[in-house]
Parts: structure tokens; sequence; C-alpha cells
């Protein structure tokens, strides 16, 4: 399966969407789509034995839309420039429609030969022409609106090209009878209510998509934020070229107060970098040889040279923009529910609308009166606010939120952050820093009161004493590290830099095998070691006497991880790895408990290291010993139990749990944005971050909330007066004011919506 975003011309509404969606899904070969109507894209799998990009642009066409091709910005850039200009025009047309038709009725002047009382025939055929010409403008109108009505997916545009058709085939009735000569048709002409509909529809759009490309700021500065120049060195000099010229491997200069160009480490030089744009973090962060920058953040002191590692659709930064738009593209359950409202609303409409115009017409004859309610119900319950309810919020949202340096993978992640009931951390990586280092070391080899322990008497302790040559504390930690240091574990990490600091130098080990969830076990100058937790000692039948247990304990107190180290089944070394816990892990657990949620520490470690960690920072809930693999089944319980559970951790040793769990969040994966196993990734370890996707779900939800209310308010105030319920009491619509009214609630939805990035701005918790 494959892929592709496609943009596309021509949605206007949720029903052109959720329309053009449903004729997607609908296609053989198309695995899944997705349409968004903010983003103006479709998100589409299909299989690529059985279409291309061609024929899906074709099934695109079929449904009433345009395909603009692949993140093909510029067209769509000048479209909109286009769309400017053909407004004026038509405002000019409408202008001028009106003075003809209803400028006598507040005193302007009649123009010469238009009078319609005086010249009713060249009147009628000044309006037609008019009319005629507005059509034209709003020519994708009704042919959107014809097609989605055959591809029986009625949407806003066929309630608005039912509209103008009416009012237009009414008016040449009335034409045909004028040129008869029948004059008094020249009051039943309605091609001036064609031309002000499309005109304010026509306006409402040019907003709309002004303020759909306001939400999607966030992603437009991300997409601009690295440099156009840098300089590399290119046969011994510095060399200026744009961005696109620089190629992997390259070494990229970057002096003081420019902006890093491409993703790279560091080979030479130490400075300070702003990485706030990606990370969130607004103090600047230190760099030296060795260490990854990102692209477009800001060096502020020295001068460094860098190799280049990432380039153009590689880099952290396009992956980023890539996942928003990814998240913005897809559902959240409340936008599937303002879809399916949509869907079923446009033909109620339509309905109501043709028994409104039909029952009129039986009570009072009237043929002028009957259309004219008519029109105004298709026109002012055009659902187009419906359809910008949840998307506008969605896409201000995720945008915002890669601000703060949170990735937000999915919209349905988005919407259930704060129904959360439990969150469950890892411990190591996650509540701890991670940084793990040896605290204490309990050296067995040599000593002879552990190796009478093994023996009989203390001459058999001798003669094991003998047996097993004394390995001196520096010696262990070779051993350990050398061994350690083809795992990824961040306790074995922690080891090996351990072993840097004091200068060691590793050995090559051989037949190195990682056991999940035990440790690991090697060949070190031709002998055996096994390195790791207790399970692992008793499954390979090393013994563990009554000294070792106290000497574990006493590490447990202290908040240690323990590794057990045997030489050939023989037990020679217990060692005591400690992590820092994070400094503001304990305020965060109070927080979230102020929300009501259950904090849960889920770790492989043992019982004691985990509740004196635990206890530190005020989580009552712990398990602990837990195997990589038995931890997807305890959030599966707990889903069971609990209800919505969120897994918190480190992003590697944690996927199928993120995975298992309804909300996966990736803590401190730095650039590895890609993570396919969470739904949300924390670009930096800041756990804050955790409380601030919460409160920006919540926020976001309530947005939604209010967006989906006024989209109601205005369809359900204004449909009674349109149906024609007050007109007993003087209180009437007519086509202009409904096509007014619409674009009225999709500016206050989209205006709504746009509040919302003020307000996540303001989230600093």
């Amino acid at each position: 399966m494959k892929k592709v975003l496609l943009k596309i011309g021509g949605m206007t509404c949720s029903a052109c969407s959720s329309g053009l969606e449903k004729f997607l899904n609908r296609q053989d070969g198309i695995e899944s789509a997705s349409v968004n109507l903010v983003m103006n894209n479709a998100n589409i799998q299909y299989d690529e034995q059985k279409l291309n990009i061609e024929q899906i642009e074709k099934f695109v066409e079929r449904a009433g839309f345009e395909s603009l091709g692949i993140d093909n910005l510029q067209k769509e850039e000048k479209k909109q420039n286009n769309q400017k200009y053909k407004l004026i025009s038509l405002g000019i047309l409408a202008v001028i429609t009106l003075y003809i038709s209803m400028g006598h009725m507040i005193g302007l002047p009649a123009i010469p030969y238009l009078d319609m009382h005086k010249n009713p025939i060249s009147y009628s055929i000044a309006l037609l022409i008019l009319a005629v010409i507005t059509c034209v403008f709003g020519w994708d109108i009704l042919k959107n609106g014809y097609k989605n009505l055959i591809h029986k997916s009625p949407n806003m545009d066929t309630l608005v090209g039912l509209g103008v058709l009416s009012s237009i085939i009414y008016s040449l009735y009335g034409t045909f009878m004028i040129l008869k000569g029948n004059y008094e048709y020249v009051n039943n002409l309605y091609y001036e209510s064609a031309v002000i509909i499309i005109f304010f529809i026509k306006i409402g759009k040019y907003i709309e998509n002004r303020n759909k490309d306001k939400t999607k700021e966030a992603i437009s500065q991300l997409m601009m934020i690295t440099p156009k120049h840098a300089t590399v060195i290119r046969d011994g000099k510095e060399v200026q070229v744009t961005i696109d010229e620089i190629k992997e491997g390259d070494i990229v200069i970057c002096k003081p107060g420019e902006k890093i160009a491409v993703d790279g480490e560091i080979i030479d030089g130490t400075t300070h970098i702003d990485e706030s744009f990606i990370t969130g973090e607004s103090m600047p962060v230190k760099k030296e040889k060795g260490k990854k920058v990102i692209a477009g953040s800001i060096n502020y002191e020295g001068t460094i040279e860098y190799r280049a590692e990432k380039i153009g659709k590689n880099s952290t930064v396009s992956e980023i923009v890539k996942l928003v738009v990814e998240a913005t593209s897809t559902k959240a359950p409340i936008a599937k529910i303002a879809d399916k409202i949509s869907g079923i609303f446009v033909p109620v409409i339509m309905l109501i609308a043709v028994l409104a115009g039909i029952i009129w017409f039986i009570i009072n004859r009237d043929v002028s009166w009957s259309i004219n309610v008519f029109i105004s119900v298709l026109v002012v319950a055009c659902p187009c606010s419906l359809g910008l309810a949840t998307p506008l919020s969605i896409v201000i949202a995720s945008g915002e939120s890669s601000k703060k340096g949170i990735l937000i993978k999915n919209s349905e992640a988005l919407e259930n952050a704060h129904k959360v009931k439990t969150i469950v951390f890892d411990k190591t990586g996650t509540l701890t820093k991670g940084k793990l280092s040896l605290s204490k070391i309990y050296n067995y080899t040599g000593n002879t009161l552990i190796l009478e322990n093994k023996g009989k008497d203390k001459a058999e302790g001798e003669k094991n004493r003998n047996e097993q040559s004394e390995i001196s504390d520096s010696e262990l930690i070779k051993i350990v590290a050398s061994v350690e240091a083809k795992s990824e574990h961040p306790i074995a990490r922690g080891i090996v830099n351990d072993a840097k600091e004091r200068k060691i130098k590793l050995e090559k080990v051989k037949e190195f095998q990682s056991l999940a969830g035990l440790g690991v076990t090697a060949l070190y100058n031709g002998e055996k070691y096994l390195i790791g937790n207790k399970k692992l000692m008793e499954q390979n039948g090393v013994e563990i006497i009554e000294q070792v247990e106290k000497d574990e304990e006493k590490l447990q107190k202290a908040g240690n991880s323990i590794l057990f180290v045997a030489k050939e089944n023989e037990l020679i070394a217990l060692l005591g790895v400690k992590d820092n816990v994070k400094e503001n892990a304990k305020d965060v657990v109070s927080k979230l408990k102020l929300f009501g949620i259950n904090v849960v520490m889920l770790t492989g470690d043992n019982e004691k290291t985990a509740h004196a960690i635990a206890d530190s920072i005020g989580i009552d809930n712990v398990i602990a010993g837990v195997m990589p693999k038995d931890k997807a089944e305890t959030i599966e319980n707990l889903k069971k139990n609990d209800g919505m559970v969120m897994m918190c951790g480190d992003g590697i040793n944690d996927s199928v749990s993120l995975v298992k769990a309804d909300i996966g969040v990736s803590v401190g994966s730095g650039t590895d944005v890609a993570m396919d196993s969470s739904n949300v990734v924390l670009m930096n370890d800041d756990l804050e971050k955790i409380v601030e996707l919460i409160e920006i779900s919540h926020r976001t939800i309530r947005n939604i909330k209010q967006n989906l209310f006024w989209a109601f308010f205005y369809n359900l105030c204004m449909l009674p007066i349109a149906i024609g319920v007050f007109s007993p009491l003087g209180i009437v619509i007519n086509p202009m004011m409904a096509s007014i009214a619409m674009t009225i609630s999709s500016v206050t939805v989209t205006l709504n919506s746009l509040r919302l990035k003020r307000i996540i701005r303001k989230i600093s918790l």
C-alpha cells in the first residue's frame, strides 16, 4: 500500500469534503481516504498494483473537484490571487445590478433606457445579461453542485446552485412574458437575487479561505524556518550555496546569529543553540563536538562546523511538517459526527425547501412568494459553517502545539487527551533522566566470606578462592562495560558512559546476546559472562546466597537498579546503578492528580527500587518487575478497569505498550519524530508538556463545541424565518438576506477558531 497527499480545489463545505471522501472510498484500489476541508487535501492510501496517482486524480475530477497535485503550494497561491480580482469584478457587477433593479426604491436616478416602468424590455434584458455574466463567475459553484447531486452527495453548492437556477429560470419566464407584451411581469424578476447570492457566497468563501490560511500559519512557518543559503567547505574553501545544493556528508559552517541549514553532527566548535521552535525549550542548549543540531535552530555565540546528515524531505523539520499535515488530515470522532450530520442535513433541507414552497403556493397561490421561500431556505441553511467547525480548530491546535514541542500525530489523540482517566509512566528515561551511573559495586571475587558460604567450611572456601582469581573493581567495570557496549538499554549506556569517564578502554566481545527483560550474555576473553537481573541468574542456575540478598536489599532501598554479574555461572559481583528523577516530575504528578487522573508507574525494575522512586515523586500505584511483553497486557487490563489510558514512555523499549494504550506519548525522543508507536511525540524531556497536552485538548474540544453551537444556532434561528413561519408578524427574509446570514455564520465560526490560537499560546503550566 502507498500513501499520497493530494491538494484539492473546489471544496466549500463539510458536505463537499465528506462527499468526496465517500466517493473515493467507494473506488476499487483505494484502501482509505480522508479529506480535510481546511487543508484542502486528501490523504489517500491505495494499492499501487491497481492504481496510480493519475487515476486517483481522475476520481477526484469525476467527483466534481480539482486535483492540484502533490503539495503544489505555488499553484494554490496563484489561484488565491486570481480569486481576489474575480471577487472585485463580481462586486462591481453586483453594485450595477442592485442599482438597476432597486435604485429607484431609495430615490436614486434611473439609468436612461433602463427604467423598469418606461423601458421594461431593455430593463429585463440588461438584468439577464448581468445575471449570465455573474453565473460565469460562479460557474464553479453551479458545476460542483450539479456533480455532487449526480453522485448522490448533495452539498452546499447544490443548495446554492438550486436557489440560483430557480431564480434565473423563473425570471427567464418573466422576461419571455415581458417580450410578449405582458409588462406586469417586470415585478416578478429575480435576477438580482441570483447575482447577490453568488456574490455573497463568493465573499464568504474568500473570507473563509483567508482565515483558513491563518490557521495554517504554524505549518507555513515550519516550512520556511530553514535558511535559503549556507556556507560549506568545498576543496578546502568556504563556499556559499543554496540549501538545495547541500549534500549528505558535506561540512557546513554556521557562524553566530545564523541558522542551522540542515540536520547534522558537530565536528568542531562549541556554542549555545536555540531549538525552541522544535522542542519548545525556551533556554538555549549547549552544543559541542559529537552533539546533533537541527535545521532551523539559531546559533547564538560560537562558530561551529557540522557534518550534514539529514537533508530535504528527511530532515526533522520536514518530518514534523509531514506529521502535522497528516494529523490535520485525520478525522477526530467529533468531526465524523459533524460529517454525518452534514451528509443528512443537505437532503433534508432540500426536502424542506420544496415542501415549504408547495405549501405556500397552496395557501396563497402566489408563485413569486413560493419561489422566494424555496430559494431562501436553500441558501440560509447551507452547512458551510458546520463543515468548518471542527477542522479549523484541529489545524490551529496541531500547528500551535508543534510550536510548543508537542507533536500530535492524529486528531483523535488531540480530542481524547482530556478524557484520559489513567496515565501510565515508564520509569527509566521518562520519570527519570535516563542518565544512569554506577553508585555502588559489591565485588565478590576474592571475598573469603562469600566463598565460604558457597562451600561447607572455611577450607573449601579457601579452595574456591584459589580457583576464582580476584578481579579489581576497575577490571570488573571494564568487563561489564565491554559486554554492555552492544546493548541499547539505558542501564547499559550508563555503565558504558561511566567507564568512558573513568577512561577505561573497552574490549571486543563475542557471541553477544540480548535477552528481553532479562539482560545480556557474551564471551569476554573466551569466558562467558551473564549480566542482568535476578531472573537471568535463576534461569541459568547461578546460586544467590543470603549475603548477596542482603546487599541487594541495601541497593534497592537506596533506589538503585541492580545488575547481577556472573562468570561461567558463578556470581562475581552486584552493581548498583542509579538514575536521578527529573526535577519537575513531582509537580507534574501533583497536577495530574488535581485533574482527577490516576497516575501509575510501570517498570521492569524490582519492587523496592520502583517504590523508592515512586514515593519520592508522589506516585501511589506501582507495577514493577514487568517484562516488556507483559507491559502491553498490563495496559489492556488498565483500559478495561480504569477507562481511557495514556502511556508515556521513551518510545524504544515501550513501543508495544504505546500502541496498546488509547494514547501513546513518546517522551524525549528528540529528532526521532517519525516514531510509529506513539500518537504524540514530546520533542524534549519536559514532563510539563503532558499537562499542557491535556489542557490543549480540553480547550480545543471546547472551541469545537462552541463552533458547532454557532453553526446550528444560525441555521435553527434563520430556517423558520426563511420558511415563512413568522411572516404573519411581518418577519420575513429574502434570498439576498439569506446569503448574507449564511456568510455571517461562517465568519463567526472562523473567528472563534482563530481565537483558539491566542488561548493555546497562553497555556504554560
